[in-house]
């Protein structure tokens, strides 16, 4: 569905951020009419890029789909199935699940190819927010640079307290490349660990958790600190007590990175505030074990661009089309970032049908059904039905 603007907007958008999330806003917005600006600190380039064909079906009604696969060809996507198994002796096979793994950089490349270069302005760090000294309804956005421009702004700026609700998960991620054939990708499960690799050059994540202390009670580390480089030794101990061959396999990774996962906790309230609105990590952080984070940042893309797209979105009305597009998004970002907790547990044998193999069964089948199994053109249609209700919107006659 798109609802194209035919007149010009009075307004500007300027996006935070042009990763994943804020070039697929940014090119479906350039697409429907609205003027754009992307400011980016810098691209992480790190990591694969897991999605289902909720994603992938938005991806293909802004035209950059085809951009996408033809990126990944380069670098080998990969749409065999997972394979879920036990990582205690025997690998007792558990489930089997089918979704499309692309190289985060494969994405970005092919997205930023999608968009206007005369409207990136890269090494813009966001430091803070403020209101404009001289016009009220307007915000200005801080860089570290020094410069300043007025638009959209960052998620302290959101919340009702102004504090930043990041909060460390209590999951760490040990990472690694080991040169190894293999014909599928894994999903290794365990008592309150889970390890990953894809096909080829095994891409190794390895999850830990800490389920003995609440989320948030652990301070998170200064964001240069979210990385870090550790020794073998500690990655082969956390994962004490697997089967004899995974212990030998995670001895060929020498130097693991570790990478502190964050989320968003407690939730937010609400995604917009004024004229600011947030999507994607910024709003609602997750875990990455339902592989639909990246998801539902394009869903967040895809229904903002719609709405500030809407012939009669302006800048008199656009507080009330984002307070909208909250009420559209909020719930259903929430659902999957508690999707993606609860098949964290599942993995880590903590399930609601517990730890032998047809309860963690029974728990995996259907969990990726909501996620993927949703129409955006009904929300694109709800959205549009309440601003009309509301009198925002005008019917056509």
């Amino acid at each position: 569905m798109t609802t194209q603007s035919t007149n010009p907007k009075d307004f500007t958008v300027a996006i935070v951020g042009g990763g994943i999330c804020g070039l697929t806003c940014a090119i479906a917005l350039t697409q429907i009419g609205v003027s754009v600006q992307i400011y980016e600190a810098a691209i992480d380039m790190r990591g694969g890029w897991r999605q289902g064909p909720n994603a992938l079906k938005l991806l293909r009604s802004i035209g950059a789909l085809d951009a996408v696969l033809e990126k990944a060809v380069e670098t080998g996507p990969n749409s065999k199935p997972i394979l879920f198994v036990s990582g205690m002796e025997g690998h007792e096979v558990i489930y089997d699940e089918l979704s499309l793994n692309i190289h985060r950089a494969a994405v970005l490349d092919a997205l930023i190819h999608q968009v206007d270069p005369k409207i990136t302005h890269f090494k813009k760090r966001c430091t803070s927010v403020s209101v404009s000294p001289t016009d009220p309804s307007r915000t200005v956005i801080h860089f570290a640079d020094g410069t300043n421009m007025t638009q959209i702004a960052v998620r302290s700026a959101v919340t009702q307290d102004g504090v930043d609700r990041v909060a460390f998960s209590n999951t760490v991620a040990y990472r690694g490349l080991i040169p190894h054939l293999t014909k599928r990708s894994y999903c290794i499960m365990g008592k309150d660990r889970i390890l990953k690799s894809d096909v080829e050059v095994i891409n190794l994540v390895a999850f830990a958790t800490n389920h003995d202390i609440p989320v948030g009670s652990v301070s998170v580390p200064a964001k240069d600190s979210w990385v870090t480089t550790v020794s073998g030794a500690e990655l082969v101990e956390e994962f004490g007590g697997w089967a004899n061959d995974i212990i030998a396999f995670l001895r060929c990774e020498d130097k693991p990175s570790k990478w502190f996962i964050p989320i968003v906790h407690p939730p937010l309230e609400s995604y917009v505030k004024g004229c600011i609105a947030l999507i994607g990590d910024a709003a609602h952080a997750m875990l990455p074990h339902l592989g639909a984070g990246a998801g539902q940042c394009i869903e967040d893309a895809f229904l903002l661009a719609h709405l500030l797209g809407h012939p009669q979105t302006t800048a008199s009305n656009v507080e009330h089309v984002l307070q909208t597009y909250d009420r559209v998004r909020r719930p259903r970002a929430q659902m999957v970032w508690e999707g993606a907790r609860s098949a964290g547990r599942v993995y880590e044998f903590r399930g609601p049908h517990g730890s032998n193999m047809e309860g963690i069964r029974e728990d995996l089948t259907g969990q990726w059904s909501p996620v993927w199994d949703h129409s955006m053109d009904e929300d694109i249609l709800k959205a549009i039905s309440w601003l009309k209700d509301s009198g925002v919107f005008v019917e056509s006659s």
